[in-house]
């Protein structure tokens, strides 16, 4: 009894010294980030200053309570220190993960945590550039002389928060379906098969998640269907192996 206790208590011990250390590593990146809070702040409201300027209105960012700005920049510090130490959290999810699966299980562990980590950069990234200044774009367009638009720092901080989490969440989609493939839900085969209905979901989603108009609902689309195309390249390279699949039937 004592000997089968001992492997659960050691391993709550490596869970215990994984979680401080990771809430170390948050804590070390939001120091860091705070100190830079104002910096980064400004690079995430460039798409909306840019739009304003755009519209030749003048317009400012405001903050309605004394304590507001700080709150903000306190935020702005958290959310930026916990994605600067997410590669560390991630590694050591991989650690506690790893100890427990054989050679070939943890070579495709650190794939999805590799990939996934990539393409939920690929999308903060596209919805920064590409996503958010034609939604700020779209929202800002009533603005005029007489209706003089005067953002909420703090509102606005959480606005592009979501939607750049938004966007760095859908781009897992591969991953997703990459994982449905390994464990043998689906294939490329289907995937293939079935890409008019995606095509046509994609649009549907694009058009719940993307401003009213044409031209954004495209620009939303365009990059899922070619993430769709990606996961059907995905699914083909890392498809199972008859051997695999022999494995899976007799165990």
């Amino acid at each position: 009894m004592a000997d089968k206790k001992a492997p659960l208590a050691t391993y709550l011990q490596e869970i215990r010294k994984r979680l401080i250390l990771s809430f170390i590593a948050v804590g070390a990146g939001f120091l860091i980030c705070y100190y830079f809070s104002d910096s980064i702040f400004e690079i995430l409201i460039a798409p909306l200053i840019n739009n304003i300027q755009n519209i030749h209105v003048e317009s400012t960012l405001i903050f309605r309570t004394i304590a507001e700005a700080f709150f903000t920049y306190m935020k702005v510090g958290f959310v930026a220190g916990l994605m600067l130490a997410s590669p560390f959290i991630l590694y050591q999810i991989w650690g506690l993960v790893v100890s427990r699966l054989d050679q070939d299980k943890r070579r495709y562990v650190l794939l999805f945590v590799l990939g996934g980590s990539l393409f939920f950069a690929l999308g903060i990234l596209f919805g920064y550039f590409v996503a958010l200044p034609f939604g700020c774009k779209f929202l800002l367009r009533y603005a005029s002389n007489t209706i003089k638009p005067m953002p909420d720092m703090n509102e606005y901080l959480s606005f592009s928060v979501k939607f750049l989490l938004t966007f760095g969440l859908v781009f897992e989609f591969p991953i997703l379906l990459l994982i449905l493939a390994r464990i043998g839900v689906i294939n490329a085969k289907i995937l293939a098969q079935k890409r008019r209905y995606a095509i046509l979901l994609i649009f549907i989603f694009a058009f719940i998640i993307s401003p009213p108009d044409l031209i954004s609902q495209v620009l939303m689309a365009f990059p899922l269907m070619g993430l769709y195309e990606v996961s059907i390249l995905l699914c083909k390279i890392f498809k199972k192996k008859p051997e695999e699949i022999l494995t899976d039937e007799i165990t």
